[in-house]
Parts: C-alpha cells; structure tokens; sequence
C-alpha cells in the first residue's frame, strides 16, 4: 500500500533524537537517506525530533550536526525542530477528531492501569470509543483504529509485513495537557516535509503499524517504508558500548577518514555485486534500497581498517592533509607548522603506502615532525655507537653534492655500508636514529628527499659531532 506517484521527486529525511552522541547506526541510517536522495537529485532534509523535552538537549543537537557535517552529508534547508511545530501536530488531531477518525478518551490514568490489569493480553479498549454523553472534562484524543482485518506494510527491504488490527489499541494522539504524541507529530512532519522515503532501523517497523493508520486516516499517501536491520558487534550481539566504539565521534578520534567511514558505512547491511571500495559518486549511482539485505550487519574493525588504508592510499596529497588539517583540530592537537607541512607533502607518496588510520600516518610522519636536534627514543639509542656515527660522517661527506634524488642517495649508502664491511641494514637503523629518532619510519631514503638536502646533512652531523 505504499503509494509515491513516480513524478513527485525524491524526499528522504534524517530525524534523530537529540538526547546524545551520534550513534554509528544513526550515521549509517542518514548516510543512506542522502546516498538514496542525491543519487537521484532528491532532497535529504533533518528533523531533529526533540519532543522529550526533558532528554532533549542543545548540546545534543550540536554533537548531531557536527557528527553529520564531519561525515560529510548536506542536508536541504534548515535542520527542523519537531517541538516547535506541536500546534500543527494539535491541529491535525483535532481535525481527526471533526473527521471522526479520532474521539475523545476520559478515562484517567488509575482507570487505564486498572483495565490493563484485569485484561493483561490485550490492548486497552477505551469505553469512550462510541460514547454519545461526554463529560465536561480533561480528555486525551485517541485514534478510531480499525478493530476488524489487517495492517500492511508493502516494506522495501523487510517485504510485505502485517498485523492484525485486534493487536493493537487506539493509541493517544493528543494528550489530555494538549500536546501531541510521538507518533502524531512523526506522521504529520513526514507528511508536511513532503517526505516519499521513510528509511529507517528495523526497531521503528512495530511505530510503522500505528503510523501508517494515522496516514491512512488522514488520506494521505503513505511514503515507501523501508527498515534496516540492525548492526550488531563482531560477537552478532546488539551493538553496544561493550563492544568498544558505538558513537561516530569515536570514530572519527580513531582517526578514520570521513570517506572512509562513507565507504565502510554504506556497505555496512547494502551490497552492490562483490564491491568493497568505492567512491562517494559510485555510492551514489549505485545505492538503492534492493541491496539491503535483511539480516544484521556486523562491525568489523578489521575491515573498517582495510577501508580506511585504501581512502588514505588513494587520495589526493591535497584532500589527505585536509583531512590531516580537521584530525588534528578535532582532538585538540597542535596544528602543523608550514615546515611541517611541506615536509609532509614531499613524503606522503611513502607515507600513504602503509598507513591505515590517521595516528598511523602521523606516526609513520614523526620524522617530518620533530625540530632539531632530534633526541632519539630508547630502542633507537642502542643503534648510534661510535662505529654507526663514524658511518654516518661518512655517509654526510659522501652525500655532501649528491643531485639529492632516491637513487643516488641510496647508491651512496650502499656503497659507504661496503667500505665498512656491513649490509646496508646496518647504516640504516642509525641512519633512521639520526632522522628521526625512531625505529618505526618510513624508507631513509623517503625520509631524506622529503627533508630536503639542507635538514637531512644538518640531522646527521648533529649526531656525527657527538662521535667526537
């Protein structure tokens, strides 16, 4: 019964609760809203459902933009406050309420508990539903729900799933203090949004049987429903904070290039053939909600990483210290000098080739980082001895007018390590001391083009004058 004419265009929405962070499954669920709009030039539009004003925080709502801009999702227009449309919301059910599509409910809390109690396998049948002689009192507005037949969804991913309308009661639409419902206010918005895809988590589909009724009652069309199954932790269990990071924020802190989480995220529960990797525009193009599988997803560390080495590999040097640019910002680090950035940007083809995340990229990046005079760590200390920094005063005059390119600097050395009996291994672990003062680099050879003739001969004689 899902009824989108095919010329009304594409409106997909965002709404999420602003009582906390960014969950990864919110993220994965707004990621497929935009891919599903964009991909076919639609709308991707963000309502932010703060009706539970006391959860409800702007903080909240700030950590929810954040997240999404980070991520890298636009969105249409202005984010909506669901709150500050509930005299629209009141207004529509009072129009049910003149349709007869709604009627009044007196019955006081103490007489609904004390129903339920007396019929515990059944849903509350308010003896207001056909009452004629109405008190002059506070009152609740309930929707006239069918009593007879079924309530089907034609659902996109899930199929064709029902309930028998004795399963369910005539829910509240309007309290008794007049402000509407959670359910009323999702119908009416999604309604007024001009929304045709509703794409959500699979916990939503039992609030769908009870929606669609409001929507059915109303006469308006209903939008196409389609409800992702959940994800889960590598353990198949429902994803919690056990199973380590849950909120996108996290994920980001790890370091994980936005592009990276899009690609992870969007073949996290969809599937296009066998791909892994793609682009934003690939996505794009490809997304539609028949590849959604109807089973949970599983996060898997592993394969986020394996995602994220490939974004990294891939990117363009300009857009990878962007990003560089952001990680540093976001978790308060010093930003890079303009030294530093440029010794970055000459060594990002080898530093690209291993990193998986942005701490390792830094890592690997420590040489084109530290500030003379390089004070080597403990494990780095034991390879400089006497022998090693005569070999580096060796290597310093043997380089002194070399043309400064990989080949010839790594012809020098090799030919030093043979005058002094050795293998090259053995001039490059205090080579790799005196550059950068760890073990853990990038190529020597990488790490003297990128620091430049100058910084590089400035390294080693720092370390060949403590050879005295």
């Amino acid at each position: 019964m899902s009824d989108t004419p095919a010329d009304r265009p594409v409106v997909t929405r965002f709404a999420p609760s602003p009582t906390g962070y960014l969950h990864i499954g919110g993220a994965r669920t707004a990621l497929f809203n935009w891919l599903y709009a964009r991909g076919r030039g639609g709308k991707f539009l963000l309502r932010i459902e703060d009706t539970d004003r006391a959860r409800s925080t702007p903080e909240a709502t700030e950590a929810i933009l954040k997240g999404l801009t980070w991520l890298g999702l636009d969105w249409d227009g202005d984010p909506i406050s669901q709150i500050a449309r509930k005299d629209r919301h009141a207004e529509v059910a009072r129009e049910m309420l003149a349709a007869g599509t709604a009627y009044k409910c007196f019955s006081t809390p103490e007489e609904i508990a004390a129903w339920r109690e007396a019929n515990p396998r059944q849903p509350f049948q308010s003896p207001w539903r056909d009452a004629t002689d109405l008190p002059d009192a506070p009152y609740a507005i309930r929707l006239r729900a069918p009593r007879d037949g079924e309530t089907v969804i034609d659902d996109a991913v899930q199929g064709q799933v029902r309930v028998a309308n004795d399963q369910l009661d005539d829910m509240i639409i309007l309290r008794s203090d007049g402000t509407p419902t959670y359910m009323l206010a999702v119908v009416v918005d999604d309604h007024d949004m001009g929304v045709t895809h509703v794409i959500r988590g699979d916990d939503h589909l039992t609030n769908t049987f009870r929606q669609v009724q409001i929507f059915d009652a109303m006469g308006w069309p209903r939008p196409v429903f389609a409800h992702i199954p959940l994800i889960h932790g590598e353990d198949g269990k429902k994803l919690s904070k056990r199973h380590g990071a849950v909120g996108l924020h996290e994920f980001a802190a790890m370091g994980y290039p936005p592009a990276a989480m899009r690609n992870y995220l969007a073949r996290l529960g969809w599937s296009h053939g066998d791909d892994e990797l793609f682009d934003d525009a690939q996505a794009r193009e490809w997304f539609d909600l028949s590849g959604i599988g109807r089973a949970p997803a599983r996060l898997d560390f592993k394969k986020l990483e394996h995602v994220s080495g490939h974004h990294i590999g891939t990117m363009e040097d300009a857009d990878l210290l962007a990003v560089l640019d952001q990680f540093l910002a976001d978790t308060d680090a010093v930003p890079l000098t303009r030294q530093q950035r440029d010794r970055i940007t000459a060594a990002l083809p080898a530093l690209k080739e291993k990193a998986r995340t942005l701490p390792q990229l830094l890592d690997q990046a420590r040489f084109a980082l530290v500030e003379r005079p390089v004070e080597p760590d403990e494990k780095a200390s034991k390879s400089l001895d006497s022998v090693s920094r005569g070999m580096l005063s060796a290597l310093t005059a043997a380089v002194q007018h070399a043309s400064w390119t990989r080949d010839e600097l790594e012809q020098a050395a090799k030919q030093v390590a043979e005058e002094n009996g050795v293998g090259l291994g053995k001039l490059a672990a205090p080579l790799r001391a005196a550059l950068a003062g760890c073990t853990t680099t990038p190529s020597v050879f990488d790490m003297m083009t990128a620091l430049g003739r100058e910084e590089s001969l400035a390294r080693l004689q720092d370390q060949t004058d403590l050879a005295g």
